[in-house]
């Protein structure tokens, strides 16, 4: 492929910058499918999805929530399907896309947003269930979702965009189990985009890191499957309370929703939504490349 894809013995080695953009030039009518869609970040891109015109699939391991947010859109014109699904079983990302394809017949957005948030520490006190379900949902969900959908996108040979969400947490420092598993995530996005960069392939990715938005990811103990029931012990003094009620003051999922939209129309791979945390990236990055033992400076004041 022209335009700054070279191949080497040790792969391929791309010059991105010089690629010829092939972001969606229209969004209307296309389908969109979002896992996690039923409330908080999720719900917001699909918000923003249905304004642009775009026909959308919901996903939710929380059912109820679904079907309730799936009738909201539709009381608003939207054009939506719902499919209840756990994003952390392979089987369920599969029924997921039959679902889709035999609805609308294609997809040319997947947002991979499903996550949630175990609050055990410090790490080594977090039990092997934390991990198997922190992992599964948001690692493996991501990778169910590339996994199934990105050959679908391939073989439409048509503009798309893979959209994972990860967070704030996996850019900075001392996150605990969810920063691994957003790092992960955000390790895995810079992956797969340079991987369909060089190898031709129409799809584009996005990784979204937001900061505190207003969400019900602290409730996440709510959808914690009976089969992972040994849960770590939460840092003495921590007030899960006060951690709702600071979320509760964060950006709206819809402001969330939008960036996205406007993401995908540049194809702009990093989403960042808090640019007050800028510095922070900054400060670990520096210590990465200084050789510098890893410090937490302080948050901005809120």
């Amino acid at each position: 492929m022209a335009g700054g894809i070279h191949q080497s013995k040790g792969g391929c080695r791309c010059n991105v910058a010089s690629l010829i953009c092939l972001s969606m030039k229209t969004l209307e009518s296309k389908v969109a499918v979002i896992t996690g869609a039923a409330s908080g970040i999720g719900r917001g891109m699909a918000e923003a999805f249905a304004t642009a015109g775009m026909r959308v699939v919901l996903s939710d391991v929380e059912e109820t929530a679904l079907r309730s947010t799936a009738a909201e859109l539709r009381e608003g014109g939207a054009d939506v399907h719902a499919v209840p699904a756990d994003v952390s079983q392979a089987a369920d990302v599969a029924a997921l896309a039959d679902s889709t394809l035999g609805k609308y017949g294609a997809v040319h957005v997947l947002c991979n947003n499903a996550g949630v948030h175990t609050g055990s520490r410090p790490s080594w006190e977090s039990t092997l269930d934390d991990w198997a379900w922190i992992l599964g949902v948001n690692l493996m969900g991501v990778v169910h979702g590339i996994n199934t959908f990105l050959p679908v996108m391939i073989e439409q040979d048509e503009d798309a965009h893979i959209v994972n969400t990860a967070s704030i947490a996996g850019l900075l420092t001392g996150g605990s189990l969810y920063g691994v598993t957003k790092s992960a995530v955000i390790a895995l996005s810079e992956t797969v985009h340079l991987e369909v960069i060089c190898g031709g392939f129409k799809p584009r990715i996005s990784v979204l890191c937001p900061g505190v938005v207003n969400t019900n990811i602290f409730n996440s103990q709510r959808n914690r499957p009976a089969r992972f029931p040994d849960a770590g012990p939460f840092p003495s003094g921590w007030s899960v309370d006060a951690a709702r009620q600071g979320f509760a003051l964060g950006l709206s999922p819809r402001v969330v929703g939008e960036e996205v939209v406007q993401a995908i129309r540049e194809e702009r791979f990093y989403i960042l939504t808090h640019p007050e945390h800028a510095g922070h990236i900054e400060h670990r990055m520096t210590q990465i490349l200084h050789g510098e033992n890893p410090t937490i400076p302080p948050f901005p004041d809120s």
